[in-house]
């Protein structure tokens, strides 16, 4: 008789609902995370790094991008975080093995490309284009992680490499980032494309021009809402919602403040927040 190995189901009873949940990117991409947790789950305390020294993680090598998700994974176990949130595609598509790996079930991990991949997956039934950059478009998981639940479906990537650097470089509506919003998004690869997947936390900070570019043509996919959610329901499922903090906090920690992020964090967070330099 052929025996099935029981996977063990991770045991978060040792962790408490009040304690924050701790969310990573290489920049401001991830705030976009941030700001859909805040709204869906107001009383949760928060913390944030932005490792802006070393963005794009995009453009670095996996081995590059495995060395900074696990000091900053680390840095945020050290932070007593109940749920660690890996708000970057790349980091994602790079890393998410050695992340695990490190939290070993200590808290609960949750990433930005399985929970969309996965509900794309059962919920489109046609041709999707995935816009991310060169890192994680290299990886292939989008098309990978989909592809496995629904084979039918037909999955285009695209690298978009300029994209991160001038949301950075803060030029959102702006006549440069129109134009490179419009080269890309006519490349051919996209050209019979349903539905539009923003694989890069970053890309929602241009919703406006994507939807302005396609109209009403093509869906696209808000991979904030998706993740926001996946984590609420973890957070039922292990008992560990916050539901009697009237003051939720939110820290914010930066391997480089820019003013970028300065800008971005206030406007979604408010202008009485604190941003702290911390290099790992």
């Amino acid at each position: 008789m052929q025996k099935f190995l029981r996977l063990k189901t991770p045991d978060f009873s040792h962790l408490s609902a009040d304690q924050p949940i701790g969310i990573f990117d290489s920049g401001v991409g991830g705030l976009t995370i941030a700001k859909e947790i805040k709204r869906l789950l107001p009383q949760e305390n928060l913390i944030y790094f932005g490792d802006t020294k070393h963005l794009p993680y995009g453009e670095k090598s996996r081995e590059a991008i495995i060395g900074y998700s696990t000091k900053i994974t680390s840095f945020l176990l050290e932070k007593n975080c109940k749920a660690i949130v890996i708000a970057c595609n790349s980091a994602t598509a790079n890393a998410l093995k050695e992340v695990l790996e490190l939290v070993n079930q200590k808290v609960p991990v949750i990433d930005v490309i399985n929970p969309v991949a996965e509900k794309v997956s059962y919920e489109i039934h046609n041709n999707v284009g995935v816009i991310a950059t060169k890192a994680t478009v290299s990886s292939g998981l989008y098309r990978k992680t989909i592809r496995k639940h629904n084979k039918f479906i037909k999955v285009d990537e695209l690298a978009t490499p300029l994209l991160v650097p001038a949301i950075e470089e803060g030029f959102k509506n702006h006549p440069i980032t129109h134009a490179i919003v419009y080269n890309y998004l006519s490349n051919s690869k996209l050209k019979n494309i349903e539905t539009l997947i923003l694989g890069c936390t970053h890309y929602p900070l241009l919703l406006n021009e994507i939807k302005q570019f396609y109209g009403n043509r093509v869906r696209v996919i808000d991979s904030p809402s998706i993740v926001a959610n996946q984590l609420k329901v973890i957070l039922e499922k292990h008992r560990l919602l916050n539901k009697d903090n009237n003051e939720a906090t939110y820290q914010f920690y930066l391997s480089d403040i820019t003013k970028n992020f300065e800008k971005i964090s206030r406007k979604f967070f408010g202008n009485s927040i604190d941003l702290e330099l911390k290099v790992l």
